[in-house]
């Protein structure tokens, strides 16, 4: 990978190539997008039949509700937080995966939308470095946040259909973000709380030989669905780095949504 696109994108927090990975770890897709392109998981895997009655009645929350329970600047003490821009966005479409089970795995990584959202949306969550930490490539840790709501069990079904792909695509996948191969590999259970269902997981991507650690975490509160994905910039010029589950942003998306 570019050294010049990833400090472009350790800068602007962009998703406009290949960096995809290494700028955001994924996005979010507007509506109109997610009503025409996104993969319905309703029957590729369901919520535990006991939270099937309470979830049949659940109701979305609205593109103007969503908003305001999304995170903006001052939520997430030492990050700083922005709205995704259009360079951010990831549609449904933009992902695929060389193994049918594991798109839904591969969609969540990159923050693509899944299943039939009513609305969607995307922030950012960037640490704050100073000066002499940013000229010396050091990155910081990023964490793109998308929000999802949905009717009936439909954030279920996405959690749902999420953590039937980590299973089965545990030993590694390859997939392709706008036309750009990643290979995904050492899927592994991690924890994360919060919310009325939670599940984390820490993997690898390999980029030209390097080993680039992620995390990926979702949480359920009601029929939204929070992803957060998770990588450091300068795990990207070739430094090792050791990383934990976004606790602090998750802890401030959960707040807001209960």
């Amino acid at each position: 990978m570019r050294a010049s696109l990833v400090r472009r994108s350790a800068l602007a927090a962009s998703v406009a190539s290949l960096v995809l990975l290494a700028s955001a770890c994924g996005g979010s897709s507007d509506d109109s997008d997610t009503k025409s392109t996104a993969v319905d998981t309703s029957k590729s895997a369901s919520a535990p039949a006991s939270a099937e009655p309470e979830q049949s009645a659940v109701k979305a929350l609205t593109a103007a509700e969503l908003e305001k329970v999304s995170l903006v600047e001052g939520d997430v003490a030492d990050l700083k937080v922005e709205k995704a821009g259009a360079g951010d966005i990831v549609k449904t479409s933009d992902v695929t995966a060389d193994k049918a089970e594991c798109l839904p795995f591969a969609q969540a990584l990159f923050v693509a939308p899944q299943g039939k959202p009513v609305a969607t949306s995307a922030r950012s969550a960037k640490e704050e470095l100073s000066a002499d930490e940013n000229a010396a490539d050091l990155g910081g840790d990023l964490t793109m946040v998308g929000l999802a709501s949905y009717e009936g069990k439909g954030a279920a079904d996405v959690v749902a259909a999420v953590r039937t792909a980590a299973t089965a695509c545990a030993s590694g996948f390859t997939a392709t973000v706008q036309g750009e191969t990643q290979k995904v590999s050492a899927i592994k259970e991690d924890q994360v709380t919060g919310g009325e269902e939670s599940a984390a997981w820490n993997l690898v991507v390999d980029q030209e030989g390097a080993k680039v650690p992620f995390d990926l975490a979702l949480i359920r509160q009601g029929g939204t669905v929070g992803t957060f994905s998770t990588c450091n910039l300068a795990s990207f010029m070739g430094k090792e780095i050791k990383l934990e589950q976004p606790t602090a942003v998750v802890d401030a998306q959960v707040k807001k949504l209960s």
